[in-house]
């Protein structure tokens, strides 16, 4: 990794506190990115912020610290109200058993929400780690898993709520927590919001906050589209747009090619660059829950330790999959354009597009999960028999032409396909059906 995605501008010349400045030097944190240099300045004395950027360009840290200190400043701010009531008391009259009413807080003072749960989760993670010196309470809220156990931890009083809209709602209508004090609310890839079908929740909770002018507001996007200023202009206060504008879509630090191969050579073509590469952390995209499956088993056979990850996992499977992942204990993660977005996975070397995606958003997606925070990476793309229509849109959008490489002979690796269904597996990367009945004439 290099510091060349990084600016001049130091977090200890920001006005932070000095409990965020330790955690960031435990964290390793001493400069700026573009987005947090021309976001916190602002955040940091009250303005709102709309900003766009791409994924792995710090923009979570960037909403985290601003949260971190609105908080801290709102509560030092109730300090001193309480020390200056105290100091009006005059000590040769009795003094009653309450000398002065302070201001009552009441929670949580901040929520953040994310489209996904694996978003969700990484928020939370980078909370954890930039909060490590602040006396604030966490609450980690997504669907799918542990109901009753987040349900409980609304009861202890958090400081902050990170976490998936549909989740939040179903809890706020429980009355497990109200929103009537929130101070600081985070809306992180707002595109994506729009994308899943969120926005009818986001506005039912942004409508039942305090009003935008009494509360710190901020918006990160990828895009900022006329559906994503207009919920910026509708729900903040005057927020102030900020663009980290690139000359390309797509990170140069990624070097990107392709092949052609037919559909018979695509396994043993990516076995042979797996072979070839050795990548130490990578990710292979399918289009198909079934495809993601048959894949798994094929390169498990082969020896390498896999493990599919599509739309339907169970969550607590999905967690234990992406946790082996970040661990190196399994080196290749199959998935489907479910883990497109919202994965955070740090040192992935190598994105493989076993089947182009049929959105030209999802290739830039996908390839973004390597070269983050300004490491390098490498995109490999199959332009099959099925899916090659789409690379035509793909170039288009980014703007440049992917080189094809020559699919030679070496690169063709012999395959062991699994004993239990070889046939199966077979025909089905041909994009044949296999043991069907014949029709009757």
């Amino acid at each position: 990794m290099n510091n060349t995605h990084l600016t001049q501008t130091r977090f200890s010349n920001l006005e932070l506190s000095d409990s965020i400045l330790r955690s960031l030097q435990d964290a390793g944190f001493d400069h700026c990115t573009p987005i947090q240099k021309k976001a916190l300045p602002l955040s940091l004395r009250g303005m709102d912020v709309a900003g766009q950027a791409q994924t792995g360009t710090g923009k979570t840290a960037a909403f985290l610290l601003a949260t971190f200190q609105h908080l801290i400043n709102d509560a030092e701010d109730d300090t001193e109200t309480e020390v200056q009531a105290d100091d009006d008391i005059d000590t040769e009259k009795p003094v009653p058993k309450v000398a002065a009413k302070s201001k009552q807080i009441n929670y949580p003072r901040a929520i953040i929400l994310a489209p996904t749960r694996e978003l969700a989760i990484q928020i939370h993670k980078d909370a954890v780690q930039l909060g490590k010196h602040l006396n604030l309470k966490l609450a980690l809220i997504y669907g799918g898993t542990d109901y009753q156990k987040q349900l409980d931890s609304l009861k202890s009083n958090v400081d902050i709520i990170i976490g998936t809209p549909g989740r939040i709602i179903d809890f706020y209508r429980q009355n497990a927590f109200t929103l009537d004090n929130v101070q600081v609310t985070v809306m992180d890839e707002a595109d994506r919001m729009f994308d899943l079908g969120f926005i009818k929740d986001i506005r039912f909770l942004l409508r039942r906050m305090p009003p935008p002018d009494q509360r710190l507001n901020m918006l990160f996007s990828a895009t900022l589209s006329y559906k994503v200023t207009e919920l910026a202009y509708e729900h903040m206060n005057n927020p102030v747009l900020i663009r980290i504008e690139t000359e390309e879509v797509t990170s140069k630090a990624i070097e990107q090619s392709a092949f052609c191969p037919s559909n018979e050579q695509k396994i043993p073509l990516l076995v042979g660059i797996l072979n070839q590469h050795q990548p130490q952390r990578s990710i292979i995209f399918v289009n198909t829950k079934r495809c993601a499956e048959r894949l798994d088993d094929t390169l498990n056979a082969n020896g390498y330790k896999t493990a599919a990850l599509s739309g339907d996992v169970p969550q607590d499977k999905r967690q234990r999959l992406l946790s082996d992942f970040q661990e190196n204990k399994i080196t290749l993660l199959i998935a489907t354009d479910v883990a497109a977005r919202g994965l955070h996975i740090a040192d992935v070397s190598h994105v493989f597009n076993y089947d182009l995606p049929q959105d030209v958003e999802d290739y830039v997606h996908r390839i973004g999960r390597t070269a983050r925070f300004g490491a390098s990476g490498v995109a490999i793309s199959f332009i099959c028999e099925q899916y090659a229509y789409s690379m035509p849109d793909i170039e288009e959008y980014i703007g440049q032409k992917i080189p094809v490489l020559p699919i030679t002979a070496d690169l063709l690796a012999d395959i062991v396909y699994p004993e239990k269904r070889p046939e199966r597996i077979k025909t089905d990367y041909q994009g044949k059906r296999a043991n069907q009945p014949r029709k009757s004439s």
